[in-house]
């Protein structure tokens, strides 16, 4: 059974956050509120985790992963950036993005699309996750929490507790969130492309 965890929105009790902190490099799979609905995360290196998300959600191996980073910089680590999607991202973030860029050598293969060599990446604007992000020290894989035959995100920690309470570790509670997943912009081809219209405003990538 997943453990759930309350935890307040705009302080986030530094005890829990090191607990969940310490599931996820104990190869724990967790869902989470972000800035646009909730989401499955685990460690990077997590093999077994990343399995479970795609058995959780139905999808393939061809399924876009997305690095959820904790800054610019963070983010630069990961992906390769031109001068002008540098600009572009780092004017938008953080927020309710997701940008899809070539992967750099410190994304494990398994993690990337398995032709174009693509991985996602976003900074989110919450607390919650950016708390979580620091105590870990790295980004967190992740994949938003649309389960197969819906199309929105879910939005209520009870809710996720009660479907997936034996498929995920933890459940974090911590308010009510959105139900709009992100903007997904594709920049591999050097120019934006803006693929899923979300929660993000995608008229400047258009």
């Amino acid at each position: 059974m997943a453990r759930y965890l309350d935890v307040h929105p705009d302080n986030p009790q530094a005890r829990t956050i090191g607990q969940v902190v310490e599931a996820l490099r104990d190869d724990a799979l967790i869902a989470y509120p972000t800035d646009s609905g909730y989401a499955l995360g685990c460690q990077l290196g997590n093999r077994e985790g990343r399995d479970r998300i795609l058995k959780i959600r139905d999808l393939d191996d061809r399924h876009h992963f997305t690095l959820m980073c904790s800054s610019f910089a963070q983010l630069g680590q990961f992906v390769h950036l031109d001068n002008s999607a540098f600009r572009a991202i780092k004017a938008a973030t953080p927020g309710a993005y997701t940008f899809i860029l070539p992967a750099t050598g410190e994304v494990p293969k398994r993690l990337m699309h398995p032709k174009k060599k693509t991985v996602g990446v976003r900074i989110p604007d919450h607390v919650l996750v950016q708390t979580l992000l620091a105590e870990l020290g790295e980004p967190m894989l992740t994949s938003t929490l649309i389960l197969p035959g819906e199309t929105e995100a879910r939005t209520m920690g009870w809710d996720i507790k009660e479907e997936l309470d034996h498929s995920v570790d933890i459940v974090i509670e911590a308010g009510e969130t959105t139900a709009q997943p992100t903007t997904v912009v594709d920049w591999s081809k050097g120019y934006p492309e803006v693929l899923r219209v979300g929660a993000g405003d995608p008229s400047r990538f258009e």
